[in-house]
């Protein structure tokens, strides 16, 4: 059996985190998937939108998944060590040293591939995305309200020389 590990924050999943998972899968007979910390999230990136239990048991409940665990404070090579994975999976843009993850490996005599997965290029495949379009909806629609709220101005009644 060939363990594939992945990790990230999941925090608003969308169709980058399922291909990223189902790529992953493709590279070996199970996935598990190391889900980050609301502290380390925080440290990282910005303030979670959902809670790391929440996106534990969503990651978790995907087909690809084999299993999904909580990630750990500290050296984050030690679950590394405890889950014992054949491939780790980079998902595109996460943010890894490839070499110096593999430099670390060898360190603790971990024999385990390191693997960058493609980008998938669809419109909403990023929780920045997903959050810039809501904001961006979000503000349209009061705008909207501020113009569907104002007096209209009756006809006839213009005095600026159009007919």
């Amino acid at each position: 059996m060939v363990r594939v590990l992945a990790t990230g924050v999941f925090d608003l999943l969308h169709t980058g985190h399922l291909h990223f998972f189902s790529e992953a899968r493709k590279l070996g007979d199970e996935l598990y998937v190391i889900v980050a910390t609301d502290k380390r999230v925080r440290e990282l990136k910005h303030e979670p939108v959902t809670p790391q239990e929440m996106r534990l048991e969503l990651v978790g409940a995907l087909r690809p998944v084999t299993r999904a665990v909580l990630g750990r404070e500290g050296d984050i090579f030690e679950i590394v060590e405890e889950l014992r994975p054949d491939v780790i999976a980079l998902g595109y843009d996460q943010d890894h040293d490839e070499e110096a993850i593999k430099m670390k490996l060898k360190e603790r005599g971990l024999d385990v591939r390191v693997e960058r997965l493609p980008k998938l290029d669809q419109d909403l495949d990023g929780t920045r995305k997903i959050i810039r379009k809501i904001i961006d909806v979000y503000n349209f629609q009061k705008k909207m309200e501020v113009l569907e709220s104002a007096p209209a101005e009756p006809r006839g009644e213009k005095d600026d020389g159009e007919i």
